[in-house]
């Protein structure tokens, strides 16, 4: 039987919730499906990450409704992915902000990333005839821009690369929540397809530096504790390393792209093949990091006809 690609055949609706975190800051999540975050200040909301499709995206506005009717002012893109940004026009914010390396993300692979994400996971771009055509920033920023949302400091930082190179993370300081894209993933599968794996630890370092009170990752539950915060950027740090470790090894032996996914799958799948998108993320995941050990240092861009040419060899 031909393995499905991608996540074509999760198709099942999961369980949304939305969690206080804070007095100002909640967490919309839903069963290891892309997370959102929300900030609510003294003049208005910040939303962090915006769905797939404007669609997707109203599901998000009516929990905000549910305990505030202050405008939506603010959305930052943690990343440039289009699961993330796509729904961004939902909100009707005044500014969408992104770091300078997102954007340039963006400008350079930003309509194949659209093509090949819907291929991927058709259930996370429900209604995507919405979708108005690529987000942009109307607000870019190099290292890090204080917001103060009333009497309520918040504070966007490009803490570096990992994920993606545009990494992007949002901290409510007084309060110490974190929200920190996809550089933090939990209990569920890490996707690193056009990650830097090599600079991804150590930028990890930069968060567990903040020493988070509470943390929403990119996908997984929500962490509400300090313990919680430590454990979540470990996992994330363990997965990383134990999959560029087993790569760097291969390329150096010699061996090839399909050779090294076994060997990643033998070591990795005891571990993590239970979690959410695991299986969807893992081919894509090897490709990125035996490319990057064998000294391939900016991400090749993904189109749908790699996605699938990529599937039909190794996965």
């Amino acid at each position: 039987m031909t393995k499905p690609f991608a996540s074509e055949a999760d198709l099942a609706d999961k369980k949304i919730t939305f969690d206080r975190l804070s007095k100002h800051c909640w967490a919309f999540t839903a069963e290891g499906d892309p997370n959102t975050g929300v900030v609510v200040g003294d003049d208005g909301v910040l939303v962090v990450d915006a769905q797939a499709t404007p669609v997707m995206a109203q599901e998000v506005i009516r929990r905000i409704r549910q305990v505030t009717a202050k405008p939506i002012r603010y959305v930052v893109l943690s990343h440039y992915h289009a699961v993330r940004v796509l729904g961004a026009s939902a909100y009707g914010a005044s500014e969408i902000i992104a770091s300078e390396a997102t954007r340039e993300l963006i400008r350079e692979r930003g309509r194949e990333d659209m093509a090949s994400e819907i291929g991927r996971f058709p259930r996370l771009f429900r209604g995507k005839d919405s979708i108005p055509g690529l987000t942009w920033p109307t607000l870019v920023f190099r290292d890090s821009i204080a917001l103060w949302m009333g009497k309520l400091e918040v504070r966007i930082l490009h803490p570096g690369a990992g994920h993606t190179a545009g990494d992007t993370v949002v901290w409510v300081p007084t309060e110490r929540v974190l929200f920190s894209g996809d550089l933090v993933e939990y209990n569920a599968g890490i996707y690193t397809g056009d990650a830097h794996l090599s600079e991804w630890p150590q930028t990890l370092e930069k968060l567990r530096a903040l020493k988070p009170r509470a943390l929403v990752p990119g996908r997984g539950p929500a962490l509400k504790t300090p313990a919680a915060c430590e454990k979540a950027i470990d996992y994330t740090q363990k997965f990383v390393r134990d999959l560029y470790t087993i790569a760097r090894r291969g390329v150096a032996k010699g061996k090839s792209l399909k050779e090294v996914y076994e060997a990643v799958r033998r070591r990795m799948d005891p571990i993590y093949g239970g979690f959410p998108v695991y299986e969807h993320c893992m081919p894509f995941d090897v490709s990125r990091a035996y490319d990057e050990a064998r000294g391939i240092k900016h991400p090749r861009i993904w189109t749908a006809k790699r996605d699938r040419e990529m599937w039909r060899a190794i996965a």
